[in-house]
């Protein structure tokens, strides 16, 4: 696996990300008042990605990473686990490479940003110093909208959008079930993280429930008419889990979106007025951008505004805001989008910071589903800066998807494939050794 990921891994992103513009005379500014500092929150597929790249491209610069978590666990193959297909362990990783690499890793929580003094605070009361800032908070809930949940409801009717201990308690909840019991999943209003999320989610709870609990039942309580690659899912669903999954979507009569919940008795109440009593609910609420996004003053509504290409900030001078928090336009919320995104990030800064040369920008973002068994589907798109209806933002090109019918050989080989950019791109967030 380790060989298939270091030959596939380039060729898959399509050869990262690097930035196009000169460094001009902001470059030979920071140069004359000494190092550079540049300070990232965040350190998941964006924050991780661009501190290894700022360090490993201008070792002069000091690069400080400020993340609360000692340890990530990946969002992204989190389903995975519930299936049965990984380990918790195979999903979470530690920062020590990018320590080795020179990167000052911070484990407190940044509390808010002084863009005047440039500066960021911390919980345990330091105060960090940026020449640039890079924020990749990821999201936060919207749970508010849903009447009844909180974040302490969400320990009784986990969401486990956040990898971490929201995923184990999910699992833990359907290990714990009886069998026959209902299980509930709620996915959220657009835009959220991961658009083909959930429904691989359905499938590999689904998947779990067919080896180990066969008389219970997964009910899919959806507020969107349509969603990211529904004829390979409801394909999956024909060929795998017809007794086991029932799939809801609003229509002109019934609204399934999800607007109360009762954590204590399990009742879930959709906007129809439908009640359904689970065993185990997972509750996704509507999402928007990581908290020190707002209080850094970046965000435009729910989300950050962002110059096309560089990532900058529209509202805030010297912070890029990249990932999951950021409006990119036509490209996906992903932890492959904020990989591909980090790097023409980090290629930015050391432009701006040690005068590096710069290239145009790509990007690239492959989102891989497993539906069943050694059978995984893929959509993806290309993107660069461009303009739509007067606007810049990143425009895709070279868009695929999956078609349904296909050989189980070639589906085998995108589940491989996909394990191969697992390895690859986490190898390449937390600077692994090779």
């Amino acid at each position: 696996m380790t060989d298939f990921s270091r030959r596939q891994f380039a060729k898959i992103v399509g050869g990262g990300a690097v930035a196009a513009a000169s460094a001009g005379p902001l470059c030979h500014f920071a140069i004359a008042q000494g190092k550079g500092k540049v300070v990232i929150v965040g350190g998941g597929a964006g924050g991780a990605t661009v501190a290894h790249h700022v360090k490993k491209s201008a070792p002069d610069l000091d690069v400080t990473l400020v993340e609360v978590q000692p340890e990530y666990t990946t969002c992204f193959f989190s389903n995975l686990y519930l299936g049965g297909y990984r380990t918790f362990e195979s999903l979470t990783h530690d920062y020590e490479g990018l320590k080795k690499l020179g990167v000052n890793v911070v484990h407190d929580l940044a509390t808010g940003v002084d863009a005047l003094m440039k500066t960021v605070a911390l919980k345990g009361g330091a105060s960090l110093a940026y020449d640039r800032l890079v924020l990749s908070p990821g999201i936060g809930f919207k749970y508010d909208t849903i009447e009844g949940y909180s974040e302490d409801a969400a320990e009784m009717m986990p969401h486990a959008w956040k990898a971490g201990q929201q995923t184990k308690l999910l699992k833990s909840k359907l290990e714990t079930m009886d069998d026959g019991g209902l299980v509930v999943l709620a996915p959220p209003n657009n835009p959220y993280r991961c658009p083909p999320g959930p429904y691989e989610r359905m499938c590999m709870i689904a998947h779990y429930l067919k080896s180990n609990k066969p008389k219970s039942k997964l009910i899919l309580l959806d507020p969107k008419t349509k969603f990211s690659k529904q004829p390979l899912f409801m394909e999956a669903v024909n060929k795998y889990y017809k007794d086991i999954v029932q799939v809801n979507l609003t229509n002109e009569i019934d609204n399934f979106g999800v607007v109360k919940v009762d954590p204590k008795t399990g009742e879930v109440t959709t906007k129809s007025g439908e009640k359904f009593t689970a065993a185990v609910a997972n509750i996704i609420p509507n999402q928007k951008a990581g908290k020190i996004a707002f209080d850094a003053g970046c965000t435009e509504g729910d989300w950050c505004p962002v110059e096309a290409g560089t990532f900058l900030s529209a509202k805030v001078p010297d912070v890029y805001v990249l990932g999951d928090a950021s409006v990119a336009t036509q490209m996906p919320k992903s932890g492959f989008s904020a990989n591909s995104q980090a790097k023409a990030v980090a290629a930015h800064i050391a432009s701006v910071l040690s005068g590096k040369k710069l290239f145009p920008p790509r990007f690239r973002n492959t989102c891989w589903s497993l539906v069943g068994e050694n059978d995984s589907v893929k959509v993806g798109a290309s993107y660069k800066a461009g303009e739509k209806d007067g606007k810049s933002m990143l425009v895709a090109s070279g868009g695929f998807v999956s078609k349904t019918g296909e050989d189980a050989k070639l589906r085998e080989e995108q589940f491989k494939e996909s394990e191969g950019w697992y390895s690859g791109i986490t190898t390449d967030m937390f600077a692994k050794s090779a």
